[in-house]
């Protein structure tokens, strides 16, 4: 299938390379929201190293693999139609990350939980929320970056995402999108 490369420049090292499609859904393009979070986590808000993270909604893997870089022991996850281009992306970028298997089970919960533009389409909220509400344990922070967006039904899908999911939340914006933690 036709592809494009997209690099994330990273503040150490060589760039990452994300192979891209353009064809496949919404998963096959590195959109802001995955670049916002990943140049947040270079930043070391967040210390990744030698820490178990899970990518819900990996899509191309820019933010999990941005996080192995970092040193972290990451999982990305999606949908099995954008599991072959996560292997493509995980294998083009394996010179800047170490280690790699294939996992089924995530257990004990992770450190940190990844999500970047999960939060748009209706049907996957519930299913969204209830695996966040298996996956996380009492110390697991879940880093949440969206791009807000004001047409169709995705105002009222952000709102009832955070409804649900309030709790000891704190906010920072920037200017495309909403970054927001749980911990």
């Amino acid at each position: 299938m036709a592809g494009f490369v997209r690099e994330l420049e990273r503040r150490a090292g060589p760039a990452l390379r994300l192979e891209q499609r353009a064809r496949g859904g919404v998963g096959c393009v590195v959109w802001d929201a995955a670049l916002v979070l990943a140049k947040f986590l270079e930043t070391g808000s967040c210390p990744l190293a030698r820490r178990h993270v899970l990518e819900l909604g990996a899509g191309t893997g820019a933010v999990g693999i941005m996080a192995a870089t970092l040193g972290a022991d990451v999982t990305v996850t999606d949908l099995e139609e954008l599991q072959e281009l996560l292997r493509v992306n995980i294998e083009n970028n394996k010179h800047l990350v170490t280690g790699g298997e294939d996992v089924t089970e995530f257990q004990p919960p992770p450190d940190y939980i990844l999500m970047a533009d999960c939060i748009y389409y209706e049907e996957s909220l519930e299913p969204l929320l209830k695996t966040l509400k298996d996956l996380t344990g009492p110390d697991t922070c879940v880093l949440c970056c969206y791009e807000q967006r004001t047409m169709g039904k995705n105002p009222e899908i952000e709102r009832k995402y955070f409804e649900v999911s309030v709790g000891n939340m704190r906010f920072l914006n920037t200017r495309k999108a909403a970054l927001c933690w749980i911990g």
